[in-house]
């Protein structure tokens, strides 16, 4: 099932700091552990400090959590992620929080737009970035069928 998701993050161990009243994972400590997908975007991508100098950057335009099942202390849970989908001014990244034994237990979807700084305005990414993320997009779609509902959508190229 992690096969679905090419990038994998660091694992993390619920501790007694991340837990609420409820005895579980709070849900601020769960989208913490999804930031991760910001290395995966910042290695894969390059949305770098480069890329950031050169003035151009992304924003969050709409994020989507599941959880089917909790996080209690001492559990182990595994996050990986893929680019689901692009467009020449939108990412569609998708992760998924695993158990220690490789059951999805919670899901994450984000859009993010690409970001001209100057004007502080969704633009186009270059043709170059373009395509090395539609690259990316290609080889994460050979991986397989996401076997759940993807409920964010952007246009298709």
């Amino acid at each position: 099932m992690k096969d679905l998701f090419p990038y994998e993050g660091k694992t993390v161990t619920v501790t007694k700091d991340m837990c609420d009243f409820n005895g579980h994972m709070n849900v601020n400590f769960i989208k913490e552990v999804f930031e991760q997908a910001w290395d995966f975007a910042n290695e894969e991508f390059g949305l770098n400090e480069e890329y950031l100098k050169s003035g151009f950057s992304s924003f969050t335009l709409e994020d989507n959590y599941r959880f089917q099942k909790e996080f209690l202390l001492g559990d182990k849970i595994f996050p990986a992620f893929r680019l689901f989908n692009v467009n020449e001014k939108l990412y569609h990244m998708i992760g998924a929080l695993f158990d220690k034994d490789g059951v999805i237990s919670a899901m994450y979807e984000t859009v993010e737009g690409h970001i001209d700084m100057k004007i502080r305005k969704i633009a186009p990414m270059d043709s170059e970035r373009l395509a090395r993320v539609v690259a990316i997009k290609k080889a994460h779609d050979s991986t397989g069928v996401v076997p759940y509902e993807i409920r964010l959508k952007i246009r298709d190229l």
